[in-house]
């Protein structure tokens, strides 16, 4: 499996310093870095479209995401903007489920992608790197968690205290 695109090439180095590689070796990078595929989204390109099962999870090394949802208006709302350095995909990576949201490229936009079954390849031979990646999930999965109880909270407190006007 290649890990370049004509833009860019995954190396130990991009693996180390995303939040894949916080806690692993450098050997254990390399090994990550071969089995990531990098590629290019042009702005407006969709990276997931909701409803799509995917297998992958994705890292921004340049560039800004949109995750986007359609109103039953036609409309496109902005959940979020995720820029370098953040994951896309994370939760369809874990439990292969159907993505809730589109995700697209708010301008030019280069990601590595890890698939689960290439990660799943390397628990025989290193299964400390597995479990170090799966952490580095967890810990972004968690924080979007925490960011979405504190939405919640605000929301709540709006509507109690406003009685929903605006």
């Amino acid at each position: 499996m290649s890990n370049q695109s004509p833009n860019f090439i995954i190396n130990a180095s991009i693996i180390q310093q995303s939040p894949l590689g916080l806690e692993l070796s450098p050997e254990q990078c390399e090994k990550l870095a071969s089995v990531v595929t990098a590629r290019g989204l042009e702005k407006g390109m969709m990276l997931l479209e909701e409803g799509q099962q995917d297998d992958s999870i994705h890292i921004i090394t340049s560039g800004e995401l949109e995750v986007v949802k359609l109103t039953g208006g036609g409309d496109w709302v902005v959940l979020q903007v995720l820029r370098p350095g953040e994951m896309a995909g994370e939760l369809g990576f874990i439990d292969g489920l159907e993505h809730s949201a589109a995700i697209r490229a708010l301008n030019n936009v280069e990601v590595f992608s890890l698939t689960r079954p290439e990660l799943e390849k390397l628990l025989d031979e290193d299964p400390h790197l597995v479990y170090q990646v799966m952490r580095a999930i967890m810990r972004t999965v968690h924080g979007i968690l925490r960011r979405m109880n504190l939405q919640l909270v605000e929301m709540t407190n709006y509507v109690t205290k406003y009685h929903g006007r605006y």
